[in-house]
């Protein structure tokens, strides 16, 4: 596809949840591309009340322009690293270890666990693991918050942060944590920092190329089955890590069908558009459906 036409389907939400739920049914493979709007539709917000109600003493100290959500506020210059973490391991904790498995990510699991499946997710909260989606089926590209590394990557190793960030949850005063509890660089001695893409230092270790590589595979062992691409909450921050592909996938391939939910608008590229479906609502709502 050189050039993209988009078209805005305007079919009855009844006849396009009908679709959606046979197309579900007749698969042999379901791919899952998810991204941030599925965490939000589950209940891991990152703005409003349950920020405002968790991360009051955050607003307080830097101030609400400074700390408008949570999302902007990991961008926020913290003025050392005992802040830094301070407000790592609390975000971490509120999105990471303390949420259970949700209802959405529960339910849809049921809806693919007899099917060959396998997820693409730019998600970090590790909702996907929690609702007994098998790890070897599951490719988180953008990193985990469960996870911490070498600032500047100096060598491709990832560490499990869990007990440390609960042990700084517990003894953060003032937005602080204590100076001992700063995490340093185990190789270079330098800072450590959030297992997150967000420069060109985020360590992609054997475990990621794992991933990918089970996924490349994935995608080579269905290319005669009946596919669904089911994508889910996917914006246009990094469209190149599921949206883009998923459109090509179903322009190369015949046997592929392309389902399109979020609550945002959404629009599907011309050329596949009588062999996708999407869906402008709340993720959660339409999954009840099936």
């Amino acid at each position: 596809m050189t050039q993209i036409n988009y078209v805005f389907q305007k079919i009855p939400y009844e006849k396009q949840t009908e679709r959606v739920g046979r197309l579900l049914k007749e698969a042999e493979a379901v791919l899952i591309g998810a991204g941030a709007g599925a965490s939000a539709a589950a209940g891991l917000t990152y703005a409003g009340k349950r920020f405002t109600e968790n991360f009051g003493e955050f607003i307080d100290k830097y101030g609400k322009m400074n700390m408008p959500d949570m999302y902007v506020a990991g961008f926020y210059p913290f003025p050392s690293q005992e802040a830094r973490w301070g407000y790592w391991s609390k975000h971490s904790m509120m999105n990471r270890f303390l949420p259970p498995a949700l209802p959405l990510y529960l339910q849809l699991y049921e809806l693919v666990k007899e099917k060959d499946y396998f997820v693409l997710t730019t998600n970090v909260d590790h909702q996907f693991y929690k609702a007994g989606f098998a790890a070897e089926r599951i490719f988180a590209t953008q990193g985990d918050y469960g996870m911490i590394q070498c600032e500047k990557g100096c060598h491709c190793k990832i560490y499990d942060a869990e007990t440390l960030f609960r042990r700084m949850d517990e003894t953060r005063k003032d937005c602080l944590i204590p100076a001992s509890m700063v995490p340093r660089c185990p190789v270079c001695g330098g800072d450590m920092a959030m297992h997150l893409r967000v420069d060109q230092y985020f360590v992609e270790d054997e475990n990621w190329h794992a991933a990918a590589e089970r996924y490349r595979l994935f995608l080579e062992n269905v290319m005669t089955k009946k596919t669904v691409l089911l994508e889910l909450g996917v914006g246009f921050n990094t469209p190149g890590i599921i949206k883009y592909p998923f459109w090509r996938m179903v322009h190369e391939r015949k046997n592929v069908e392309y389902i399109c939910i979020n609550n945002k608008e959404i629009h599907v590229p011309e050329e596949i558009k009588d062999r996708a479906i999407c869906i402008q609502a709340d993720i959660g709502e339409v999954l009840r459906y099936f």
